[in-house]
């Protein structure tokens, strides 16, 4: 017993099984998280003509990273989907990027980035013609930038069931120890510009969000609309996702009683900032987790996790995380 207790302390025991890597090969239709080794924080996906775009906080010196797919499981770099920052934005600091189609052939890409004049996080909303860009901005001024509550974060374009688009984003009042806001706010039919005004939706009030809520996206099934949401320090072992429900974008919206519904265990820490996509009738939900024990760490800092979502009883389930073999999403056959 002593000898263990020696060797758990050379090692650093932290209650938890020591992290094992996925295996690099499973065996055929099956997969094993996480399906990307590489950092890529806060990821968002779209498919467009078979193939996925998935964008993702800088990394690696490129400030929106893109990685694509043709499965949800093997994912290829493909290249930097904003090369070029606008005017008021300085390079460094360019976070949790989302892409929405507005018309055919034309994209918007929304993102957080520091802005010179205030110091703060602000959102951005830049424009291509391919989903991974390289897209434009060039505006002068943030499309969002509340530095009196903060800064403005996560930007999230949301189109509803009757054409409506909108802009969800939170507030980053845990950066001046003020209380952090989910919010949602009309924007114009090419996605451009803010319509109307901005939306308190929800801020932080349980436990399991510790200081602040943030990351947020809506999703409709069954005709009841859901926003997601991540709570709690993305460095630590209590990040973790959320859901509530909405009557509108605009809302009201009442959180569910069994947050949060993805967590950490021992074979991811701080699972959270998720995006959910459909794939061959079945719903996924991507996000970012630290192998247990290394959360806040630069490598291989936060990889990208892909786990299976059910509707039971009319809400949201997640399988995960996961560490061991599942099958692959497939698509269905004609």
């Amino acid at each position: 017993m002593a000898l263990v207790v020696s060797v758990a302390a050379m090692v650093g025991w932290t209650g938890r099984p020591p992290y094992s890597p996925a295996p690099t090969e499973t065996a055929p239709g099956m997969f094993v998280n996480p399906v990307h080794q590489g950092d890529s924080p806060d990821p968002q996906a779209v498919l467009v003509d078979g193939t996925w775009y998935l964008v993702h906080t800088n990394s690696g010196g490129q400030n929106v990273p893109v990685l694509t797919s043709t499965d949800l499981v093997t994912w290829t770099p493909a290249g930097d989907a904003l090369p070029t920052l606008p005017r008021w934005a300085d390079p460094g600091r360019t976070w949790a990027p989302e892409i929405i189609t507005s018309n055919p052939g034309h994209y918007r890409l929304y993102y957080t980035a520091a802005d010179h004049n205030s110091g703060r996080e602000c959102v951005g909303r830049a424009v291509a013609d391919s989903p991974g860009g390289p897209y434009r901005d060039d505006s002068a001024t943030p499309l969002v930038c509340t530095p009196e509550q903060g800064g403005a974060i996560d930007p999230s374009p949301y189109r509803d069931s009757d054409g409506s688009l909108w802009l969800l984003w939170k507030n980053d009042g845990n950066a001046i120890g003020a209380d952090t806001w989910l919010w949602s706010q009309r924007l114009s039919a090419d996605g451009l510009r803010l319509v109307g005004e901005p939306h308190r939706l929800l801020r932080q009030t349980s436990a399991w969000e510790g200081p602040l809520v943030e990351a947020p996206f809506l999703w409709r099934h069954d005709g009841r609309l859901f926003l997601f949401y991540s709570a709690n320090a993305y460095d630590r072992n209590t990040y973790a996702e959320g859901y509530a429900t909405c009557a509108t974008p605009a809302g009201p919206c009442a959180k569910a009683p069994e947050n949060p519904i993805l967590r950490a265990d021992d074979v991811a820490a701080g699972p959270g900032h998720a995006a959910m996509v459909e794939y061959a009738g079945r719903t996924w939900l991507l996000y970012h987790a630290w192998r247990p024990g290394a959360e806040g760490t630069a490598r291989p800092g936060r990889q990208l996790w892909l786990d299976e979502v059910t509707w039971e009883g009319g809400r949201p389930h997640v399988h995960g995380p996961t560490g061991s073999p599942q099958p692959r999403p497939q698509p269905v056959a004609p």
